[in-house]
């Protein structure tokens, strides 16, 4: 018997299935699922979309720190941004 770990293989219909989940979680995907979208397309937008979502969060974590050292802020409000920030 051979040490190798056997690799998992995906089938087509899980691959399919798995895509269309995705394109569920993309912004006015509603209006897209009745129309056939290539499972290329999908992942490229699925990509696209987390990519504007992470400069999204880079954004408000630059936002909140600003916030955080502007001193205009009270500490429970501090305490608020501290612990969104390290999250």
């Amino acid at each position: 018997m051979s040490n190798r770990r056997r690799v998992s293989r995906i089938t087509e219909d899980e691959a399919q299935e798995l895509i269309l989940k995705l394109q569920t979680l993309l912004p006015d995907s509603s209006s897209r699922c009745n129309s056939k979208v290539s499972a290329s397309n999908i992942l490229k937008e699925t990509c696209n979309y987390i990519k504007k979502l992470q400069k999204e969060v880079d954004d408000l974590s630059d936002r909140l720190t600003q916030l955080a050292s502007s001193g205009d802020i009270t500490s429970i409000d501090a305490d608020i941004i501290a612990s969104l920030l390290h999250q």
